[in-house]
């Protein structure tokens, strides 16, 4: 793990240096826009800029000082939103994700592995031929794309949902009635585009795993005793489980980075939003920032599969012990 954090650490530094482009350009353009400044004090600004953010030094220094607030748990000051620190900026759009992503993520792999299940019991009957082509091009279906058909369906023809935003820009977050019913208004139809794309995804492979589970000697041996469907499902379920639960990790591990396009389609200011934003104006600090936490949500949900697995697999906690 540690080697796979610093090799990580070294690439998410260098790309973006990579990039053409001068970071403090948005900065600057912004200062001598708001305070109509003279090209001298522009300039005046980029040096103490420059100075405050250390890029003049070279590319290994920078490296190292990078490192060095890593392991103080200081993830720098953002460029873009300068002077704000980017923990702060993450933590400020974090909970915005995670309320979106962890419960889209959860109904749609729950529904979908209920589903592929199902149909496999039923492979080619009219439940299968009907189910599984709709199924099948929800699982091939873009989110973004399916993002922006409800926006324009449901929003801008049938005037049922806002267009954008988390909630109505002069309410104020607090728990009143009215402004929980104003942000699942803004909620629904992002969460819709994840949900419905996810599900298929989610079911297609079940499926398939079911069908493989159904020709197993222990399920035919049940049937013959004359097991109901009902329960033979929860046994193929069950026996079926562990590459959707490496898939679940997965996602988990990788929700900081929010459903990127999905946020933009829909002005929804989570981590995939501020990741756009600090792509476009170069921000070095908050790029490596983001991408850091990802690296290391990501190997976290690693990890806890391998825990999750001894406890579903008496196969795999049995070779943890030693038996």
């Amino acid at each position: 793990m540690a080697v796979a954090l610093f090799t990580f650490s070294l690439i998410i530094f260098l790309l973006p240096r990579l990039i053409p482009g001068n970071p403090l350009a948005a900065l600057l353009a912004e200062i001598a826009q708001r305070g109509q400044a003279n090209p001298e004090a522009v300039r005046i600004y980029e040096r103490m800029l420059t100075d405050y953010f250390k890029f003049d030094r070279p590319l290994y220094q920078q490296y190292f000082d990078f490192m060095g607030r890593l392991f103080r748990g200081d993830l720098g000051t953002s460029v873009r939103f300068f002077p704000s620190k980017v923990s702060e900026l993450i933590a400020a759009s974090l909970p915005w994700t995670l309320a979106l992503l962890i419960p889209a993520t959860l109904v749609s792999w729950v529904i979908g592995n209920y589903l592929g299940v199902v149909i496999a019991f039923k492979r080619g009957r009219r439940t299968d031929k009907v189910v599984y082509p709709v199924l099948l091009i929800l699982s091939q279906t873009p989110y973004y794309w399916l993002a922006m058909i409800l926006l324009y369906y449901f929003a801008v023809q049938l005037h049922l949902f806002p267009v954008a935003g988390v909630h109505s820009p002069l309410r104020v977050p607090n728990l009143s009635i009215d402004f929980i019913i104003d942000l699942l208004h803004h909620y629904t139809l992002p969460f819709l585009s994840i949900v419905l794309a996810a599900t298929g995804w989610w079911a297609i492979g079940m499926r398939a795993l079911a069908i493989y589970e159904t020709g197993s000697d222990y399920l035919l041996y049940a049937e013959s005793l004359g097991v109901s469907n009902r329960r033979l499902q929860r046994f193929v379920l069950r026996n079926s489980m562990l590459p959707q639960v490496t898939g679940l990790a997965i996602n988990f591990g990788t929700v900081l980075g929010g459903a990127l396009i999905t946020e933009l389609v829909f002005s929804y200011r989570g981590t995939g939003y501020m990741i756009y934003q600090s792509l476009i104006s170069l921000d070095y600090m908050l790029i490596q920032g983001v991408f850091m936490v990802l690296m290391v949500t990501l190997l976290l949900a690693i990890f806890i599969v391998d825990v999750i697995y001894a406890y579903i697999d008496p196969r795999i906690r049995t070779g943890y012990m030693g038996g």
